[in-house]
């Protein structure tokens, strides 16, 4: 199969489980049927509890940013 965008050849690979389409040039990634469902189930199975809510004091240098942390889908889509 080849890339909608750009024409190339498309890569299959598997990623915990589930079968991905990618194009290695244009990074673009196709899943079909089930395969997305797949990857949300299995990411809500590893992701932990959220943790309870922390109060900040008032200017106590919160930003309000999260830190990036990898997952599930981190793994998948890092070709």
């Amino acid at each position: 199969m080849k890339c909608p965008i750009d024409g190339t050849q498309l890569t299959m690979t598997e990623r915990a489980g589930v079968e991905i389409d990618y194009c290695p040039q244009c990074r673009g990634v196709w899943l079909d049927r089930g395969e997305l469902d797949k990857i949300i189930e299995r990411s809500a199975r590893e992701m932990p509890d959220p943790p309870e809510a922390r109060v900040y004091p008032a200017g106590g240098g919160h930003t309000g940013r999260r830190k990036k942390r990898g997952g599930l889908l981190g793994e998948i889509f890092d070709f």
